[in-house]
C-alpha cells in the first residue's frame, strides 16, 4: 500500500533533500513550491528515478488562504512536513509590518491551518506523523533575527501541543531544528561570514540538507516509534 507524504517548500535545499530521501524509501509525495518552477523541475527529474508519484502543487503560504490550494490537491496523506519557509535579517525597529506579517503567515498560520485541513485524514487511519523543520534561532533566539526567532519559537509550541492532543490517535508530532545548513538560504553571507559561523560550531563545521533529511526519514520510522513532542536539534552542537 503507497504511503503518502506533503512535503511544503520541497524545492529548497533542505525540502528537495527530504523529497528525495523519502522517496528512495518508497513515499509517494506531494511536492509544495511558491516561485522556483526550474528548481521543482529539476526536482521532478531527480525523482524519476523512483516509483512513487510525485504531485508538484504550486501556492503560496504567505497569503492568508494560500494552504488551501494545497488541501485541495491532496487525497491519501501519511505525514506533513513543514518545511517552507522564508527568513529576514535586520533590526526589529526596521521590520516592516507588511513582513513581519508575511513570516507569521508563512511559518505559523499557514501550518497551523494546513495541519487542521488534514488531520481529520490522519486521524480515521489512527497514525501518521507531522514534523516541522523549524531552527536553532527557535530554541535560542538570534539578535538582528528577532521576527525569525519569533515565528520558529512559535513551530516549537505548536509541535509541543499539538503532539499531546493527537497522542492517543497515534499520531506523532515532532521538529527538527537546523542550525547553519548550507542551503541557499545562507547565500547572503559572504566567504568570511561563513568561515566565522563555522569557528562558532563545534564540530568546525556547517551542516548539510540531507543531515536534516536522514533526521526526518527517522522520526517518520518505526525507529521513532515512542517518540513525539520532541525538538531534534541538528546544529553540530553550536547550542545545545
Amino acid at each position: 500500500m503507497k504511503k503518502y507524504a506533503l512535503v511544503t517548500g520541497a524545492s529548497g535545499g533542505i525540502g528537495r533533500a527530504i523529497s528525495l530521501k523519502l522517496a528512495e524509501e518508497g513515499y509517494s509525495l506531494y511536492l509544495h513550491y511558491h516561485q522556483n518552477k526550474e528548481a521543482m523541475s529539476n526536482l521532478m527529474e531527480e525523482l524519476s528515478q523512483y516509483e512513487g508519484d510525485f504531485i508538484p502543487i504550486q501556492a503560496d503560504l504567505s497569503t492568508s488562504d494560500g494552504y488551501m490550494q494545497i488541501v485541495r490537491n491532496i487525497f491519501s496523506i501519511d505525514a506533513i512536513i513543514h518545511n517552507s519557509g522564508m527568513g529576514h535579517y535586520g533590526l526589529l525597529v526596521d521590520l516592516p509590518q507588511e513582513e513581519a506579517e508575511k513570516l507569521i503567515t508563512t511559518h505559523v498560520t499557514s501550518p497551523l491551518l494546513l495541519t487542521k485541513e488534514l488531520l481529520p485524514k490522519l486521524l480515521s487511519k489512527k497514525s501518521g506523523n507531522v514534523v516541522v523543520i523549524s531552527s536553532i534561532w527557535g530554541q535560542t533566539g538570534a539578535a538582528c533575527e528577532v521576527a525569525y526567532s519569533t515565528v520558529k519559537g512559535a513551530q516549537l509550541s505548536f509541535v509541543k501541543a499539538l503532539s499531546k492532543e493527537v497522542a492517543l490517535n497515534g499520531i506523532r508530532v515532532n521538529a527538527v531544528a537546523p542550525g547553519a545548513i548550507e542551503t541557499p538560504m545562507m547565500a547572503s553571507f559572504t566567504e568570511e561570514d561563513l568561515e566565522s559561523i563555522s569557528e562558532e560550531i563545534p564540530m568546525g563545521k556547517l551542516g548539510k540538507p540531507e543531515n536534516v533529511a536522514d533526521v526526518v526519514s527517522f522520526l517518520l520510522s518505526e525507529k521513532a516509534a515512542y517518540i513525539t513532542g520532541q525538538i531534534i536539534p541538528v546544529n553540530g552542537g553550536w547550542y545545545t
